[in-house]
């Protein structure tokens, strides 16, 4: 029944094991809202469940580790954007099961516009679990986006033209940019860098794993089993942190790369034994900072 169930979520919205897991990770742990529980996510977090206590018993790493460090070290520096006033405005790509839209417009009410995007399955299945919270609140939305798009209304700049260009706005990606090739993610950084130039204040939020932080044998382990997981190949695009602000400068854009362990002390899902398998990576058009 489990395994039907999970099929029939898997093909309406294409939705991948790892966007099942990382949802009932967020489930598990308070962080999710209840219209976006699914009975395949508890099950294949269940399924994983033996192999996580036996590494975390012997000291390693955990998928929960880096999973909930990431989306804290996120929501902990879009709070800080919002509440100082340089962000009102929010475009989280490829959003999947992700309940950060719910709970930021729950907390900021019309002080804030969160577009969650997506392909057009996985929107029309999240506009059905959150219909009610849409239909309450006009400016929290569910829409389709090709972020690979280079116009239309359905490419990320025809989106954000949808909004108050005289705002600032945040784009956040999470759990994305691995399951694509280098070249296809300066693509989609180009086009970012290119939408929040049209915005006084502009911010991009986003996880990355770097090939560094990822050299030692337990993480090499890690990543080849995470790869087996998302049935597909795990891309570590670059070296080091320098590496990664150099790209980003050649596309228009300071970055920080920031290590979750640094932010232990404020969030305490920072403190996870695997949380440093990734980044955050914190960037802003260059003519912004200067």
């Amino acid at each position: 029944m489990v395994k039907k169930l999970a099929s029939q979520w898997l093909s309406a919205a294409r939705i991948s094991p790892t966007a099942l897991y990382t949802g009932q990770v967020w489930q598990s742990t308070g962080r999710s809202i209840p219209e976006l529980k699914s009975m395949p996510a508890s099950a294949l977090h269940m399924a994983l469940a033996p192999s996580m206590f036996v590494s975390r018993s012997f000291g390693g790493p955990t998928l929960e580790d880096f999973l909930l460090a990431r989306h804290d070290l996120i929501d902990y520096h879009l709070t800080e954007l919002i509440e100082s006033g340089k962000a009102t405005q929010i475009i989280e790509i490829a959003a999947g099961l992700s309940p950060r839209g719910s709970r930021f417009v729950e907390r900021y009410g019309d002080k804030i516009t969160y577009i969650e995007a997506d392909l057009p399955g996985m929107v029309a299945q999240k506009r059905k679990l959150l219909a009610t919270r849409l239909r309450a609140c006009p400016n929290h939305h569910v829409k389709v986006v090709d972020a690979f798009a280079e116009q239309g209304a359905h490419s990320l700049d025809g989106l954000a033209m949808q909004l108050d260009t005289s705002q600032g706005l945040v784009v956040v990606t999470e759990g994305l940019l691995n399951y694509f090739d280098k070249d296809s993610v300066l693509n989609l950084w180009a086009r970012i860098s290119s939408t929040l130039a049209q915005f006084p204040q502009g911010a991009y939020l986003s996880d990355i794993h770097l090939q560094a932080q990822n050299s030692d044998p337990l993480a090499q382990a890690f990543v080849a089993g995470l790869g087996i997981f998302v049935r597909g190949k795990v891309h570590l695009h670059f070296e080091t942190a320098g590496h990664l602000q150099l790209s980003m400068e050649n596309l228009g854009m300071a970055c920080q790369v920031l290590k979750p362990s640094d932010f232990a002390q404020q969030i305490p899902a920072c403190s996870g034994k695997g949380a440093d398998f990734c980044r955050i990576l914190f960037a802003r058009p260059a003519s912004a900072v200067k």
